[in-house]
């Protein structure tokens, strides 16, 4: 059999790749707001562009599972950057509001994030990054079809 070695395909590297990102991220997030991680940023981020998202479709948004999302979302509601209420059109769903606190972070997140993308993709055309796109779109639609 003569199976490559999986740091020797695509996937790997992927992967990797990911990996260091989502590193150098939170390194660089950390600098400006300690007790965050990138996954909470990304959750304020999500709430605050779909306010009207439920908790599980937040959750799937974000890659996380419901147990994770609830986790996170304790956290997060216990240093005051959002706040869960009972939501009276559905009694069984959290209203999930971005806190003043969270507000003021996700100011201090921006130029963060644009910063972190930037390097990130520093000496990569726009037309690469496109390509790029459209690779892994198709490779993501051979895995789901």
């Amino acid at each position: 059999m003569n199976l490559k070695s999986p740091a020797e395909t695509i996937f790997y590297t992927i992967e990797s790749t990911i990996k260091e990102y989502r590193k150098s991220s939170q390194k660089n997030l950390s600098v400006e707001v300690d007790d965050m991680t990138i996954d909470q940023g990304m959750i304020l981020a999500f709430l605050d562009k779909y306010p009207e998202k439920t908790q599980k479709e937040i959750a799937a948004m974000a890659f996380k599972d419901n147990a994770s999302m609830t986790r996170m979302l304790d956290l997060m509601e216990k240093k005051k950057y959002l706040k869960r209420s009972i939501n009276e059109e559905n009694r069984r769903r959290y209203k999930i509001e971005i806190t003043s606190k969270g507000k003021q972070v996700l100011k201090t997140l921006a130029p963060i994030i644009t910063s972190n993308r930037d390097n990130a993709l520093h000496g990569i055309s726009e037309e690469e990054v496109l390509q790029l796109e459209r690779i892994l779109l198709k490779i993501k639609s051979n895995c789901t079809s």
